[in-house]
């Protein structure tokens, strides 16, 4: 085993893991983001979410992946949307408060004309992400509560 340069620990890419404290894993999980009923949709993808109740708030944001296989029929397809998914919440989870999120394919892969290459489904990921955590940024007047405290209530477009 070879000894590491302190010249290339200086150009290591700084880390963003994806342990599995930030995955939405459990069904009642999955069930409160779809039951909040507040999505971004893209051409590809749907973007599902819900801002946490302060209990939950310590464990930051939480993604969770749905690429069913009536929409992509080979798994390499799907495990591609996955990483895809994970490579862009790992790289932005940073700029979200507490929030839950659920990204899932929208539109068949196998029938869509053209097929999105990699790049263009990276991008759009990306840029749902970034609407969000945007659209969150925001500051609401006092009007309007808070999505969370008003969740029977239509998302503004």
């Amino acid at each position: 085993m070879t000894p590491v340069s302190d010249e290339s620990r200086l150009q290591a890419p700084r880390r963003f893991p994806f342990p599995k404290r930030y995955r939405l894993t459990k069904t009642d999980e999955f069930s409160s983001v779809f039951g909040f009923r507040r999505a971004i949709k893209g051409p590809y993808f749907l973007l599902h979410w819900r801002l946490c109740s302060p209990e939950e708030a310590r464990q930051g944001a939480r993604l969770g992946l749905v690429v069913g296989k009536k929409l992509c029929r080979a798994s390499v397809g799907r495990n591609r949307v996955k990483r895809l998914a994970r490579e862009a919440f790992r790289l932005q989870r940073q700029d979200f408060p507490a929030v839950d999120l659920i990204l899932r394919l929208g539109v068949s892969l196998d029938k869509a004309k053209p097929r999105p290459s990699k790049a263009e489904m990276a991008a759009e990921i990306a840029g749902l992400l970034r609407r969000l955590s945007r659209r969150l940024a925001e500051p609401r007047d006092a009007g309007n509560p808070p999505p969370a405290a008003n969740p029977a209530a239509p998302e503004p477009r």
